[in-house]
């Protein structure tokens, strides 16, 4: 499905690099693995189309995704820093991932209204996310992300901050959504255990570098 080749990004001002070599297959979950400010979420941006390599290519199903803006292009995000919205309603925090000024269709409503059931938050539309718990609050996002349903994921380390049964109960849902939607999940975790659960192929991201490192064998059941 996706095919990061040979691409190459030098970081203003500091003259240090990353290069990556490494392909996503449709359905599968894959694992940037690092320690901080290795580049995982720099990796994430480049594919998103936040930051731009320069050599190499980034190509979805063999077409080139270099000159397809970030909104056009067929992904959604969870960045560490996606924060919701505290003067927004549940439901309107998920639909302004539509359209800006939640100007939506009855389309758009009825995806908005299946994405919060997806994250077992139906009844939650009605409310604001400081009334919410971590785990809630986490779910909320991810039902933004699911409302644009695109093919393909990419968590920037969406489990910081939880402890670990919400960090379970999120894993969890993942491995039902990907079950379910077929999605592939290309998400950054400095936590092995995270990877192990999803059943994720591992990319280390090393020394300026990022290429196939082990898999882990699809889990046939969520998490504990």
């Amino acid at each position: 499905m996706l095919e990061v080749e040979k691409v190459r990004f030098a970081y203003p001002g500091t003259g240090a690099v990353i290069g990556a070599d490494f392909s996503i297959q449709t359905g599968r979950s894959v694992a940037l693995m690092g320690a901080s400010g290795a580049g995982k979420s720099t990796l994430i941006h480049l594919i998103a189309g936040f930051l731009h390599p320069e050599r190499g290519d980034i190509r979805f199903e063999r077409r080139s995704l270099l000159k397809t803006q970030p909104a056009q292009r067929p992904l959604t995000c969870l960045l560490q820093a996606d924060n919701l919205f505290a003067h927004l309603s549940v439901w309107q925090n998920v639909a302004i991932g539509l359209h800006p000024g939640l100007r939506v269709s009855e389309a758009q409503r009825r995806a908005v209204d299946e994405a919060l059931e997806w994250v077992s938050l139906t009844g939650f539309g009605g409310r604001k996310p400081p009334s919410l718990s971590g785990g809630q609050q986490q779910r909320v996002a991810l039902a933004r992300c699911l409302a644009r349903n695109r093919p393909l994921l990419l968590l920037d380390e969406p489990f910081s901050g939880l402890d670990d049964a919400l960090r379970a109960e999120m894993l969890a849902l993942l491995l039902k959504l990907q079950a379910e939607r077929a999605l592939s999940v290309l998400l950054t975790t400095h936590r092995r255990r995270d990877a192990e659960a999803l059943g994720a192929e591992v990319i280390a991201v090393d020394g300026g570098r990022a290429a196939h490192s082990e898999s882990f064998t699809n889990p046939t059941s969520a998490p504990a």
